[in-house]
């Protein structure tokens, strides 16, 4: 039995690098060169992303668990509705420090519910497996390793109750806008009506409060892109050299668009497994996408996904919100 169960995990380990390789080299010899931003998130790149949440000018974070802290009861009311009981699945929980506001609220409201957090990162998910119990006594718990739909369509299969999906920290902005819309429409696909949505969603503002957001001080931010680069030298036999590259962060006030890109300061070739890559001096490889959006945009594209727009609830910055939305 050890024996067949070492062998599925390496059969797994084997076909997670399989398509992070092929995801690495298809995009980085295309034009203009890219990658994927789900796979900053290895067992360093949480660390660097909990550094970064952390640091001074990321404001998302602090003006989110505001939202949290300060309105937890008028949240959960919401999701609580009539009373019945639900699944509350979590897309991206992360360490789910701001969630778990809600889960200690829940339980002690003794509401009947199980929450189901989604991670890319089989790290995350081993931890929150193993702490929460522990740290929320009598919380039912079942995380999913795996990418959002993939998963979130093992959690609807789990049972017949009411779905309540969380989807926080303006992972909405990792996609451009006409991306995050048809995001919005396949979310809505898997999800009956009365079914809920919370979406946490980060609001166009001063250009340099976000630009500062991106590009720290301390430099979080960079090393948490360039970790991608050497998360591929330690997975993928690749030799980039890191002091080759420099982070490169842009804000758009027009567009709400704030992009990061690695640029090689120098011409180069880099061996990625058998495949090699070249880089001209200045080319850049576009890493990922923090959109920002106005209330009207959000209140819009739920309404084009097939949701009732509810409730909205700002931090008292009124830099950021978390939304409520009904599937009809």
């Amino acid at each position: 039995m050890d024996s067949l169960l070492h062998a599925l995990i390496n059969k797994k380990q084997a076909d997670t690098t399989g398509q992070f390789y092929k995801d690495v080299t298809a995009g980085l010899k295309s034009t203009p060169k890219r990658l994927n931003s789900k796979y900053f998130y290895d067992a360093n790149g949480d660390k660097l992303f909990q550094e970064l949440m952390n640091c001074e000018e990321y404001y998302p974070t602090n003006c989110e668990m505001e939202i949290f802290t300060q309105q937890t009861a008028d949240i959960c009311d919401v999701m609580i509705g009539d009373g019945d009981d639900f699944d509350m699945i979590e897309l991206g929980a992360g360490d789910a420090t701001k969630s778990t506001y809600l889960l200690k609220y829940l339980l002690e409201q003794k509401a009947d519910f199980s929450y189901l957090p989604i991670d890319i990162s089989a790290n995350v998910i081993s931890y929150l497996n193993v702490t929460l119990p522990v740290t929320l006594p009598g919380l039912k718990i079942a995380g999913l390793n795996g990418d959002y739909f993939d998963m979130l369509k093992k959690a609807a299969a789990r049972s017949n109750r009411r779905k309540v999906v969380l989807f926080l920290g303006s992972n909405i902005g990792n996609m451009p806008v006409s991306d995050a819309e048809g995001f919005c429409r396949e979310l809505r696909n898997h999800l009956s009506p009365g079914d809920m949505v919370l979406i946490g969603v980060d609001l166009k503002k001063n250009p340099k409060t976000i630009l500062a957001a991106y590009n720290d001080k301390e430099g979080i931010t960079k090393r948490f892109n360039l970790n991608l680069l050497e998360r591929a030298n330690r997975e993928l036999d690749a030799n980039f050299n890191l002091a080759k590259f420099e982070h490169y962060p842009m804000y758009d006030p027009e567009t709400g668009a704030c992009k990061s890109y690695l640029i090689s300061t120098e011409e180069q070739d880099v061996k990625i497994g058998k495949e090699n890559i070249h880089f001209a001096k200045d080319e850049y490889i576009y890493m990922e996408i923090s959109q920002k959006f106005s209330v009207m945009q959000t209140n819009q594209m739920a309404d084009g996904a097939g949701f009732n727009p509810l409730n909205i609830f700002f931090d008292s910055k009124k830099w950021f919100i978390d939304a409520i939305w009904l599937a009809e």
